[in-house]
This record gives structure tokens, sequence and C-alpha cells, in this order.
């Protein structure tokens, strides 16, 4: 993935890789109606809030959090259970102002984006919305907040409390069950209709993957991430989505873990000229915008258009730091179970 520097290794390397997820801080201030005016059933309750994250500590206010800041995926999530946000931070808009993928079904233009690189943090900004809480996840076993510059983390954290919802070196069912238990401790009500009936896709989705998977077992994954000068071959451990692909069975290659060593585990480098090492039949792309795409790969790198699953037109988008929300969740095992279904078995490169 790209854009770290904290597992020993350069953060914007893990970010350009696809072996890390994204964290966009979100300000967002938690209102009791939704869109279309109606009260929501889950409203915020009145007295203390407290919630205990993935490293142990208890965020508390007096009251519900209403100014939420947090990461862009993460507030996207909380979102679609219907808990807005004013503020972000992360990757939030494209460089024609269009959302990036971490939004999902965000209204950018209404949002106050604190920072939409990586190591931009405006904490004057931050500060002028009177932030309740700060929410990220975190990649490391640290508990380092994603997208929350370290160089001035003391300064940031020092406003608000904050809480961590960790994606790492776990299933992707573990933050899925986090996000929704805090999103019901800032007011949402995750027994209405909507929520019921998208768990019930993603489990649906989860078991389908799962019969797929066993009924093609000869089609290897691989699942990479490009740079201009480097290809990345993600294994399943520590990956959030992967590891839990690779529990419901999906063929993922797994590079040797003495190539993973210098991303802390996550990736394997290759060369552009050593980027056919693997027989893959079906390639998962980083679909990241710090990461180039296959369009701009198709023109570009030649020996990335001789790669036969590419060839045989056997590419798909990896969400690489999923919104975990089922409703956005659901569709990533759908989408890979339809590719693993349809995929062909691919002769082996020359």
């Amino acid at each position: 993935m790209s854009q770290p520097r904290s597992l020993q290794f350069s953060r914007r390397g893990m970010l350009a890789a696809g072996g890390a997820l994204g964290l966009t801080a979100v300000l967002a201030a938690c209102g009791s109606e939704k869109k279309d005016g109606e009260k929501k059933d889950g409203a915020a309750k009145a007295g203390p809030w407290s919630f205990k994250d993935d490293r142990g500590k208890t965020a508390e206010r007096e009251a519900t959090p209403k100014n939420i800041v947090a990461f862009t995926g993460v507030a996207a999530a909380l979102f679609d259970y219907g808990i807005e946000c004013k503020g972000v931070f992360g990757p939030t808009k494209t460089k024609d102002g269009k959302a990036d993928v971490q939004a999902g079904d965000m209204d950018v233009s209404k949002l106050t984006v604190i920072g939409n690189e990586w190591g931009r943090f405006n904490i004057e900004k931050y500060a002028g919305l009177a932030p309740d809480v700060l929410i990220s996840t975190m990649f490391d076993a640290k508990g380092t907040l994603w997208y929350v510059p370290e160089e001035s983390s003391d300064k940031i954290l020092k406003l608000a409390p904050s809480v961590g919802i960790s994606v790492y070196d776990r299933q992707m069912t573990q933050p899925l069950q986090r996000i929704l238990a805090l999103a019901e401790s800032l007011g949402a009500d995750v027994r209405s209709d909507k929520v019921v009936k998208a768990k019930k896709r993603f489990e649906d989705a989860s078991e389908r993957l799962r019969k797929v998977a066993k009924a093609h077992k000869d089609i290897k994954v691989l699942v990479g991430s490009a740079s201009q000068d480097l290809f990345y071959v993600s294994g399943s451990d520590l990956s959030a989505d992967l590891e839990y692909f690779k529990a419901l069975g999906v063929n993922i290659i797994e590079p040797p873990e003495k190539a993973k060593k210098e991303s802390g585990g996550w990736f394997e480098n290759l060369s552009w000229e050593n980027v056919d090492q693997y027989d893959a039949d079906l390639i998962m792309m980083d679909n990241r915008t710090s990461a180039l795409q296959p369009t701009v790969l198709d023109e570009s790198k030649p020996t990335w258009r001789k790669l036969p699953a590419v060839k045989a037109g056997q590419v798909i988008p990896r969400v690489t730091e999923p919104i975990f929300s089922y409703a956005k969740c659901a569709p990533i095992l759908e989408d890979l179970a339809d590719a693993i279904e349809k995929a062909k078995k691919l002769k082996k490169s020359a």
C-alpha cells in the first residue's frame, strides 16, 4: 500500500503497495435526523458516553459526541449507519474535486477536509471544529492512528478523546463488528431493516464466496499494487480483507516471507522486469488513487501487458482499504466470487 512509516519501513511505500489501509479523520456532527428529515430510531441517548477502543483505551464525554472527526473511510462507514460527518482527514477528494473511492456515499462537498493527503493535517482547522472525538483505524500492533501525523499527534490528541479501530492482522469480520458497535454508541439504529438486510447480504456473500472458492481451487489469485518503479505483490497476512478471503478458501498467491521482510510482512517488491514472477489466473489491483491503475499500466508497462491474466482480461479492482460497513463489504465478496467463477485456468508464462 502506500504512504506509511511505522512498521520499520516507509509508510509511503506501504500505501503505494497496497499492503495497508488508509485513514481519513472526519468531523462528524451526528444529526438527530435522517437525510429525508425523518427522526432516527437510534437517536443518541442522553447522559455520559464512553467507548473502549482496540488499544484498550476508553474515550469518554459527558454526552454522545456530535462533532466527530474521523478518517475518511471510517466516516464513510459511519455514514452508512446514519451518522454523518462534517469534517474528515485522509483521501477524500480527487484532483478534479470528485469523491475519492474511500469517501463512499458521502457528499464530499459538504465535508470539512482537514487533510486530503498523507502527512497533511490542519490542526487549526481541526481545533476550529470543536471536536468531541477523533476516530481512526490502526494498521500496526503499536496502535498508531492512521493518517494522524506522528510528529504532531501529541498536539492533535490533546484536543479531544480518540478512538482507534484495528484493521491489523485480523479478518474483515472483526472491524465490521467494531465499527457497528461504535456506530450504535453514537446513536445509530443498528437493528433497522436497512442494517439487518446489509448484514444478511454480507453473510450470504461470504457463504457464496466460500462455495465458489472450493469449487475453483485451481484459480490462483494474485493481489497487486503498482507504482511507477515497482509492482507490489501482497500476501494474505496482516490485511483484513485478504485474511478473510483466505479463510473462505480463496487460493491467494503468497510471496515468500523473506521477500516481504523489508515491508514488515505486507508485500514483496518486484521490478517491472520481474513482474511475471508468479503465474496468476486472476489479478486483483489496488483501486486507491495513490496506486497506478490498469488503464495506465496498459499504456505504459509492456511487461504488464504480457501477463496471461491481463491478456485474458482477468483483472479486477481490489478495494484495498475497505469501508467497514456491511453494505460496502458485501459487494466486495460478491464481485470476487463472480470473478473467480468466471475466470479461466491460464497457461503458465513462458
